[in-house]
């Protein structure tokens, strides 16, 4: 691995940097029936006003440190009131694993799902 200028990135045929898997992560999490929005957080929220780049709203990234070319995700989502939570996680992690190993070529390890609120939807 080598540190570039928007964070750890994984080198070999090609760079990717964590928020670029990070954004098909968030992509694939916010097309999930049930989530309403993914929570960027208040670590976030400071990195950018200080002009720092995060690894995108809602989702963290970290690279394995073998040469798997593997990666973990957690990915922190708003769901919406009256579904099952688990159920919406479980779904979120299988759009997640699957997007950004077509995406990428990744090896996704694991994709943690920290929810971080219940939202009630508009009628």
């Amino acid at each position: 691995m080598e540190q570039d200028r928007g964070g750890w990135s994984i080198k070999g045929e090609r760079t990717m940097s964590r928020g670029f898997v990070a954004q098909y992560a968030a992509e694939a999490a916010l097309a999930t029936e049930g989530v309403v929005s993914l929570d960027a957080g208040v670590v976030a929220s400071l990195k950018e006003a200080f002009g720092y780049e995060h690894e995108g709203n809602g989702v963290r990234v970290s690279f394995s440190d073998d040469a798997r070319n593997a990666v973990e995700m957690t990915v922190y989502p708003n769901v919406l009131y009256g579904l099952t939570i688990p159920d919406v996680a479980w779904h979120i992690q299988e759009n997640v694993k699957r997007d950004v190993e077509r995406f990428t070529g990744l090896e996704v390890d694991s994709v943690h799902v920290h929810v971080m609120g219940v939202e009630i939807g508009e009628d």
